[in-house]
């Protein structure tokens, strides 16, 4: 799966909460100042030609949707995160994330009740 920039994802958030938009409701959805549409529909083609983004043809409009589903892509990033700088080790990750975000000690708490349960999980 390919990586999507900052602005693909942007544009990808709008249309995996809406699941399928036309253009106008795509404009929409951003916030002031909005891109061109032009923008958008330069980012619609480059995410087509990723396999990230379909449509449907109404006369005129095309009505676009989300060809991978957010949880897979987010899936993806992590694993891709963890390799690049974590040598593929979810310890290493888990070790910096917990030292490094400033987490507060109820956040560590339930942090520890997630990696918990699934424990509990695999011993089912």
């Amino acid at each position: 799966m390919e990586r999507l920039t900052d602005a693909e994802k942007e544009l990808m958030d709008i249309l995996w909460e809406k699941e399928k938009a036309f253009m106008k409701d795509l404009m929409e959805a951003y916030p002031e100042p909005k891109p061109a549409t032009t923008t958008i529909a330069t980012l619609l083609k480059r995410m087509q030609n990723k396999k990230m983004v379909g449509y449907k043809t109404f006369g005129n409009s095309r009505e676009y949707f989300p060809m991978v589903e957010k949880g897979r892509y987010f899936t993806t990033e992590m694993s891709g995160l963890i390799g690049k700088f974590f040598n593929n080790s979810v310890t290493q990750f888990a070790s910096f994330f917990t030292a490094n975000a400033k987490l507060s000690e109820k956040e560590l708490l339930e942090i520890k009740k997630i990696i918990e349960n699934e424990i509990e999980k695999k011993h089912k």
